[in-house]
């Protein structure tokens, strides 16, 4: 028996199909039974279901960072759960786990103040957080992890407990990079940045300048500071009426600013960028951070997808042909490329050392596609394609949050953490969830225990 306040949906009960989709439509899985949690106790009725019943704990927020199979398990859906309580004294943000940053930041705004938000403002707060968080303000103040103040969940046992530096520090320091393998996340605390105001947004080049200004780029970021979040997107436009007109069925070479420090210092080096040849269409401008999902511009719409992504070193100009001979405006790259810049606070390391890789990483390499039907094994081919291009200038690890619906299996999970950090995560899920409860997810299977045998964590879903 399963009782909650929320809904609680099997395949036959109206609701379902509702409930159980996320952003991601490349996933069309039937989970057993789908509980729409309004509470922290609904969280905790369905883990104790799940292990009663010998079924895993999925937890669907927005659904952008779930990507493996959920057929015949239960699925905890919070996006009901979207409370934002804003301490401006404190400049801390509570937000339970259905909260998108969107929620966040404007809550922070009435303060003066930011969270550390990621590119698209529809995405969950809390999943990106337990994903280490690469965010706009990122270079400056580190991943959003780094941030985080407490989380309270409902761990393996199906109790909720509350940890924090000083409550289940080794528990706490698993979350802030480990994603959803230790338990439900029924709320986190942040801290909230002095940010107000960005000099932000895009310029956007035209298929004569693309091999020029993607060279340029590659230059530009080793000079700038870093108050400077930037990146470059790599696509062909489709012939939309969406799309604006200046872009529509063109290819584009889109720079993407985010400068929170003193905005005419934003502008100069803005100004550095033009030079390298006149954009098509040119947003950049001083903005209030309440407007920042405008700067990537990323599509609001659930869709299809096909993601890969892997952490590079410094960059030269035999990166750049390599890359533009698979992806450049001469090409037919079904697939949109994008290079996030790292360095600055992203390469020092914390006191902690969460559990996050990319602390050596200059750039992240992140491809992704709309994924036609039976398109599942040419997709892969595509991208790994580019990706192999890159393997020169690859550190071999991969962002968490990045990760796509083609990277469940344990040896590809492992590339998201250094060694040690993963070796302790295993470690760490032993003592938490040793019989893996949590594991409709990218696992992080428990460190063999003598006498006892795990569970199997879930497979890539088929295409």
């Amino acid at each position: 028996m399963l009782d909650a306040v929320g809904p609680v949906l099997r395949p036959e009960d109206a609701g379902y199909d509702a409930e159980r989709l996320g952003f991601n439509l490349a996933l069309d899985d039937h989970p057993a039974v789908v509980v729409g949690a309004e509470e922290w106790g609904d969280v905790a009725a369905a883990v104790r279901y799940a292990a009663g019943s010998g079924l895993g704990v999925g937890v669907l927020a927005t659904g952008h960072g779930i990507s493996v199979r959920t057929d015949g398990q239960v699925l905890v859906a919070t996006r009901r759960m979207r409370g934002v309580e804003v301490d401006a004294s404190r400049r801390v943000a509570r937000v339970e786990p259905g909260a998108r940053w969107q929620d966040v930041v404007e809550a922070a705004a009435e303060h003066g103040l930011a969270p550390p938000s990621g590119s698209n403002p529809g995405v969950g707060a809390v999943g990106y957080t337990l994903g280490g968080g690469i965010g706009l303000l990122g270079r400056r103040y580190g991943y959003a992890a780094e941030h985080a103040r407490s989380f309270d969940l409902v761990t393996a046992d199906g109790h909720r407990q509350t940890v924090d530096a000083d409550h289940e520090p080794d528990l706490f320091w698993a979350l802030r990079g480990g994603k959803g393998n230790y338990g439900v996340v029924t709320s986190m605390e942040i801290g909230l940045l002095p940010v107000s105001r960005l000099h932000g947004g895009g310029l956007y080049f035209g298929a004569d300048d693309a091999e020029h200004v993607f060279h340029a780029y590659l230059h530009w970021v080793r000079d700038i500071p870093e108050e400077m979040t930037s990146s470059i997107q790599l696509m062909h436009h489709p012939d939309l009426p969406q799309i604006p007109e200046e872009l529509r069925g063109r290819y584009i070479a889109h720079v993407r600013i985010a400068h929170c420090g003193a905005p005419n210092e934003g502008e100069q080096y803005t100004a550095a960028l033009r030079e390298a040849a006149t954009p098509v269409l040119d947003t950049v401008r001083t903005m209030p951070y309440t407007e920042a999902g405008s700067i990537h511009h990323e599509p609001p719409d659930p869709m299809p997808t096909f993601d890969r992504n892997s952490a590079l070193t410094d960059l030269t100009d035999a990166t750049a042909d390599a890359l533009l001979a698979h992806c450049g405006p001469r090409s037919e790259a079904p697939y949109v490329v994008e290079l996030r810049h790292h360095g600055g606070a992203y390469a020092r390391t914390s006191k902690d050392r969460i559990p996050v890789t990319g602390r050596d990483a200059a750039f992240l390499l992140f491809t992704t596609s709309l994924l036609e039907p039976g398109g599942y094994r040419q997709a892969r081919a595509e991208h790994d394609r580019l990706h192999e291009a890159a393997a020169p200038w690859a550190t071999h690890r991969t962002f968490v949050n990045f990760l796509g619906i083609d990277d469940a299996p344990q040896e590809r999970v492992a590339t998201a953490y250094e060694p040690d950090a993963y070796a302790r995560l295993r470690a760490l899920k032993a003592a938490y969830d040793p019989d893996n409860l949590f594991r409709v997810n990218y696992n992080i299977p428990p460190e063999e225990q003598p006498d006892r045998r795990h569970r199997a964590p879930a497979e890539p879903h088929p295409h």
